[in-house]
C-alpha cells in the first residue's frame, strides 16, 4: 500500500458535523416531528402525505438552487413515494411503517455482502461525508477501519429494523412514533460515536492530521447511514 509522502490535511471534526447535521434534520428528525404532529391533528393518511410533501420540497429546493440529486435521493424518493402509496390505499399504518424494516434488513445484507465481495460499502460513503483521496482510502489502517464501519452498519441497521418491529406490534401509533425516533436516534447516534472514535484512532495510527478545510454542503448519500432513524 503506498505511504503518503507528506502530511495529509483531513477535515476537523466540526467541519464534519457542519457537513452531517443539516441533512440530519432535513431527512430524519424534521420528517419524523412533522409525521407526528400531523398524526395527532389530522390522522395517519394526512401525516404520510405531508412527509412525502416534506420529502418532495427538500428534492425542489436543489433543483431551484441548481444542486446536484444524487441518484440515492431519487431512490429513496421513490421508496417513499411507493411506501406512501400503499399506506394511504390501504389504510394502514403497519403497511407504511412495515416497509422500511424490510430496507434496512436489505441494507444490512447489502453492508454485509460488500465486505465477502471486497468492497466495504462504507469505504464508498466515506468520500462523500469525509473528502479524502487515494492516497488516505489506500493506507492499510484505513482499509481495515472501512472493514469495521461496515460491520457496524449493518449491526446498526439490524438493530433498528429489529426495535422498529417490535414496538410497530406492541404500541399504539402514536406512542410508538415518539419511541421508535427516540430509540432509534440513540443506536444510531451511538454507532455514530462509535465511528467517531474507531476513526480517530485510525487517524493517529495512520500519523494523518485532521485540520478545518473549506466548508463543502450537506451531503445526501449520507442518507444510506442514516437511514436506520427514519425505518
Amino acid at each position: 500500500m503506498p505511504t503518503p509522502a507528506a502530511p495529509i490535511v483531513l477535515p476537523s471534526l466540526g467541519a464534519i458535523a457542519r457537513r452531517t447535521v443539516p441533512h440530519l434534520l432535513e431527512a430524519t428528525i424534521v420528517p419524523a416531528a412533522l409525521f407526528y404532529v400531523v398524526l395527532v391533528r389530522f390522522g395517519t393518511g394526512a401525516a404520510m402525505v405531508a412527509t412525502l410533501g416534506w420529502s418532495y420540497a427538500a428534492l425542489v429546493r436543489r433543483l431551484v438552487r441548481r444542486e446536484r440529486v444524487p441518484a440515492i435521493l431519487l431512490l429513496a424518493l421513490g421508496g417513499l413515494t411507493a411506501r406512501t402509496a400503499v399506506g394511504v390505499l390501504s389504510g394502514s399504518a403497519a403497511m407504511y411503517f412495515v416497509q422500511p424494516v424490510v430496507t434496512t434488513a436489505v441494507m444490512a445484507a447489502v453492508f454485509m455482502g460488500s465486505l465477502v465481495v471486497g468492497r466495504p460499502v462504507i469505504a464508498a460513503l466515506a468520500v462523500d461525508f469525509c473528502p479524502v483521496g487515494p492516497e488516505v482510502t489506500s493506507l492499510p489502517g484505513v482499509v481495515k477501519l472501512f472493514r469495521r464501519l461496515t460491520v457496524l452498519w449493518a449491526g446498526v441497521h439490524i438493530s433498528t429494523g429489529a426495535v422498529t418491529l417490535g414496538l410497530l406490534v406492541t404500541l399504539p401509533l402514536p406512542a410508538f412514533v415518539l419511541c421508535k425516533t427516540v430509540i432509534c436516534l440513540a443506536v444510531t447516534g451511538a454507532g455514530a460515536g462509535a465511528t467517531v472514535l474507531l476513526s480517530l484512532r485510525t487517524v493517529r495510527s495512520e500519523g494523518l492530521t485532521m485540520a478545518t478545510p473549506a466548508l463543502p454542503r450537506p451531503c445526501p448519500a449520507l442518507s444510506l447511514v442514516l437511514e436506520p432513524i427514519a425505518a
